[in-house]
C-alpha cells in the first residue's frame, strides 16, 4: 500500500515505467513546466492569472532506422510544449481535466506517440498543489484525430425578423439546406440596464442577447439555445437548429470579439469565424449596423427575399 501511494504521487515517468507492458518503449518527458494562466470555474478566478505546473510523459516506440542526428525523425519535446501552448491559446477553460484531455489528444495525433501521461497542477489555489493526472492511449477515442467539424450556415435575425410570421417558413427552408443551421440575435428591444462599469456592462449586454435568444426559441420550438462548443458540435452533427447563447464563448475566448456585445452584427461575424461557418446570412437587419468585415462571405437579404 505504501508503494502504491508513493507511486500515485510520483512523476508520470515513474508511473509510465510501473505500468509498462512487454513491448519496449522510449519516453519523452517534460518536468515542472510552469505557465501563468487564467483558468478556473470560480468567479474569483476570472480576470486573474495563476501558476499552472505541467508534467507530461509521452511513450513512443523505439526508432529502428538510422537517426542521423535528425530532429525530424523523432518526436521532439517541442511538440509537447507546443501542444500546451496551443491549447492554452485556444480558449479559456474552467477545468484542469478539460485542458489535460485536450493536450493529451493533441499530442497523440503525432504518429510516433503511443501513450500520454498528463499531470496539471494549480500552485496558487491552496496550501499545496491541486491537480489532475490522466493517461490516454493513441488507439483510444481520445487519441484519435478529431473528425473535421461541419461548416454551418450562421444566420443573424433582426428583432423584426424574429417577430415575423414568416419565421417558421424561413427556418424550414434553411434547415433543408446542405449545412447545419445556427441562429444569432442581438439584444431585445427592452431597455438594457447601464452599470457604469465596463466588465459588468459586458455581462449585462450578453445576457440581453441570451434573453432574446430564448424569446426566439419560444417562437419556434425546433430552435434550441446552446452555449458551448460541445453542444454546438453535437447539434450540428445531429441536425438540430441552434440559437447561440454568447456569454460562455465570449468570456472564455483568449482573443475575443473586438466590438462591444451590443454591436450585434460584429459579434455574429466573430462567432461565424470561430465555428468556420460557410457564410453569415443577415435577415432584416438594416438597423443593426454596417455589414461587418469578416473572413467569410456575408449576405444581407430582406425578409421577403429568398433565403437560399
Amino acid at each position: 500500500m505504501v508503494s502504491e501511494i508513493r507511486l500515485a504521487f510520483a512523476h508520470p515517468a515513474e508511473r509510465s515505467l510501473a505500468t509498462a507492458g512487454e513491448e519496449p518503449r522510449d519516453r519523452i518527458s517534460l518536468r515542472d513546466h510552469i505557465r501563468e494562466v487564467e483558468i478556473g470555474a470560480f468567479q474569483a478566478e476570472r480576470g486573474v492569472t495563476q501558476r499552472i505546473c505541467f508534467n507530461v510523459v509521452v511513450e513512443v516506440l523505439p526508432f529502428t532506422g538510422p537517426l542521423d542526428d535528425d530532429v525530424d525523425r523523432i518526436l521532439s519535446y517541442d511538440r509537447v510544449t507546443e501542444a500546451i501552448a496551443t491549447e492554452l491559446a485556444a480558449e479559456r477553460v474552467n477545468l484542469l481535466e478539460t485542458l489535460a484531455e485536450r493536450i493529451a489528444a493533441r499530442i497523440l495525433t503525432e504518429p510516433q506517440a503511443l501513450r500520454a501521461f498528463v499531470r496539471i497542477e494549480k500552485l496558487d489555489r491552496g496550501p499545496g498543489a491541486l491537480g489532475v493526472e490522466i493517461v490516454r492511449d493513441a488507439d483510444s477515442d481520445h487519441g484519435a484525430s478529431a473528425q473535421e467539424r461541419p461548416h454551418p450556415r450562421v444566420v443573424f435575425l433582426s428583432n423584426p425578423a424574429i417577430a415575423d410570421d414568416r419565421l417558421p417558413g424561413w427556418l424550414d427552408t434553411l434547415a433543408a439546406a446542405d449545412a447545419p443551421l445556427i441562429l444569432c440575435v442581438g439584444a431585445h428591444d427592452l431597455a438594457v440596464p447601464r452599470t457604469g462599469h465596463a466588465m459588468t456592462q459586458r455581462r449585462v449586454d450578453l445576457l440581453a442577447i441570451e434573453q432574446n435568444g430564448w424569446m426566439l426559441a419560444a417562437r419556434d420550438h425546433r430552435a434550441k439555445v446552446v452555449a458551448t462548443r460541445t453542444e454546438l458540435d453535437w447539434a450540428m452533427k445531429n441536425g438540430q437548429i441552434c440559437v447561440w447563447a454568447p456569454s460562455k464563448m465570449v468570456l472564455d475566448a483568449t482573443v475575443g470579439p473586438k466590438g462591444r456585445p451590443r454591436e450585434a452584427l460584429s459579434l455574429a461575424a466573430w462567432f461565424a469565424e470561430q465555428v468556420s461557418a460557410r457564410e453569415l446570412l443577415v435577415i432584416g437587419a438594416d438597423d443593426a449596423g454596417e455589414t461587418p468585415a469578416a473572413d467569410l462571405p456575408v449576405r444581407r437579404i430582406a425578409p421577403g427575399a429568398p433565403v437560399i
